[in-house]
């Protein structure tokens, strides 16, 4: 089960929001609430009050819904900054002219979800999931990676200069 909490037209970029966020992405609530309440970055009050809210809605939605859900065990799943609407604004400059510019606007979104008891996100069906598996490459593909690994020397030019010297 998935809980969100946005917070929309928050007059800060989204970049400088971003910053924030990548401190708390994939961490425990508790955790995250204490990583908030120390960081010295100007939105994270209210990203703080953003993940309390969530945490609430969390807890309305077992409540109504009847579902057991362990508040302890919730972790951010996501916490997303976007691009809102961008305010034009004019800068007089020298000579009679002025220099256009932006104010920035984020829209932020976080979700929780609770934490599985194999210690794995627990996803919503349909939701996504990241297999950690490697890619697997084609026979032919990793036969020439293992033959340029073991002769130490990859390219045409040293087959070339090979070749020459005979």
């Amino acid at each position: 089960m998935e809980f969100t909490a946005k917070l929309m037209y928050v007059r800060v970029s989204p970049q400088k929001a971003r910053l924030v966020l990548e401190l708390i992405k994939g961490r425990r609530v508790e955790e995250a609430l204490d990583t908030l309440l120390y960081t010295k970055k100007g939105i994270a009050p209210q990203i703080y009050k953003l993940l309390r809210s969530a945490v609430e809605n969390a807890n309305y939605v077992s409540a109504e819904k009847g579902l057991d859900v362990d508040l302890d065990r919730l972790i951010v799943k996501r916490a997303i900054a976007n691009d809102g609407p961008r305010m034009k604004r004019i800068r007089p400059a020298p000579q009679g002219r002025a220099y256009r510019y932006q104010r920035r606007i984020a829209h932020i979104e976080l979700i929780l979800a609770e934490r599985g008891k194999d210690s794995s996100v627990v996803h919503a069906a349909g939701g996504d999931t990241h297999s950690g598996a490697k890619i697997k490459r084609s026979a032919p593909a990793a036969k020439a990676a293992a033959k340029k690994s073991a002769s130490g020397k990859s390219g045409k030019k040293s087959d070339k200069k090979k070749a020459a010297a005979k």
